[in-house]
């Protein structure tokens, strides 16, 4: 059952903690900074690594995708739950109104469609009707 639950939760989690506790002010808190070749500073800000590490569980979700066992299909379907939670945040809490979360609200969204697209190809695949049969 645990493989059912949406990795995309736990930034969705790590971002309400932040913004709950800290407000707004907690994402843009410079962490460290990276020396470019070009000789500027690059500052590394809370948001970003939130943003990168969602991005690395966006791409394990879309992994789990392709598997079409139940717990797929219950994973699908509380991915979904969570971009309605998502959504509500992002328009009705002021403290979810930064591009960090609408981002995270995104890539949610794109987990949710492709969980959905690559379940149904998978299906349409595995489903032959005998095209050409007796023809």
């Amino acid at each position: 059952m645990i493989a059912a639950l949406p990795l995309l939760a736990l930034p969705v989690l790590v971002y309400n903690l932040i913004a709950l506790t800290g407000g707004a002010a907690g994402l843009t808190l410079t962490l460290f900074s990276v020396r470019m070749a070009s000789g500027a500073d690059w500052p590394v800000t809370t948001g970003d690594l939130l943003l990168a590490a969602s991005l690395v569980v966006l791409f394990v979700e879309l992994l789990k995708s392709t598997n079409s066992r139940r717990a797929a299909i219950v994973n699908h379907g509380l991915s979904m739950l969570l971009f309605v939670v998502c959504l509500v945040e992002l328009l009705l809490a002021p403290a979810f109104a930064t591009s960090t979360f609408f981002l995270i609200t995104l890539m949610v969204l794109l987990d949710v469609l492709a969980g959905f697209i690559v379940t149904i190809l998978a299906a349409r695949r595995d489903v032959d009707f005998g095209a050409g049969v007796g023809l």
